[in-house]
């Protein structure tokens, strides 16, 4: 795999080796908040390989959610014209982030995630109100965590972020919603993203 998902030339001497073995090692326990018992967890401590690791496992729950919710959409044929269009490409950017995810995580990925969406993959109104929701909570996840990346691997989690705004705006513009409500997008914590998601019924 490239070292990252933008080409080579635009990207400081970062060595894709040094990188998978920075985060994907081992050692540590997990600190902050646990969700259900995978496993999953973030902390406020210094920016560290070891939580390098932990943010982006964290990271990879989100993107396996987003990826596996597209992916039920489109094979449940529910969708037409520009939302078909949206799902199929934004999910060819979600499965892309979680096979870099793993790539980088190696071992310390775990096994994939089961996701049980309901409706919300079938239904067009549904769907465009859930993709609406789990986009903008991708950024605020990405935005709350960033600063606690040590500069490397924050600099891989600013190349993704910035692809899931576009997703945001891009579904908000077909909802009839402003693509850029704001001129800065805050972050939330684990804490908060975590409860929006066990809130969604979307984990299995």
């Amino acid at each position: 795999m490239r070292e990252s998902l933008t080409s080579r030339e635009t990207r400081p001497s970062w060595s894709r080796g040094s990188f998978l073995r920075v985060v994907a090692g081992t050692g540590g326990a997990a600190l902050g908040v646990v969700l259900v018992s995978r496993g999953v967890a973030v902390s406020d401590a210094a920016p560290s390989p070891a939580q390098d690791r932990r943010i982006f496992q964290f990271a990879l729950l989100l993107e396996e959610l987003q990826s596996a919710f597209y992916s039920d959409a489109m094979e449940r044929g529910g969708l037409r014209g520009d939302l078909r269009v949206f799902a199929q490409v934004v999910g060819g950017h979600e499965r892309a982030h979680v096979a870099f995810l793993r790539k980088v995580l190696g071992p310390a990925a775990g096994p994939a995630r089961s996701f049980h969406f309901g409706t919300d993959t079938s239904n067009p109104q549904r769907f465009g109100v859930a993709a609406h929701a789990i986009e903008n909570l991708g950024v605020a996840a990405y935005n709350g965590q960033g600063a606690k990346l040590t500069a490397g691997a924050m600099e891989h989690a600013a190349e993704i972020v910035s692809v899931e705004g576009r997703h945001a705006g891009w579904i908000g513009a077909l909802l009839g919603d402003p693509p850029a409500p704001r001129a800065a997008d805050p972050g939330l914590d684990a804490n908060a993203v975590l409860a929006q998601l066990k809130a969604t019924g979307y984990l299995g």
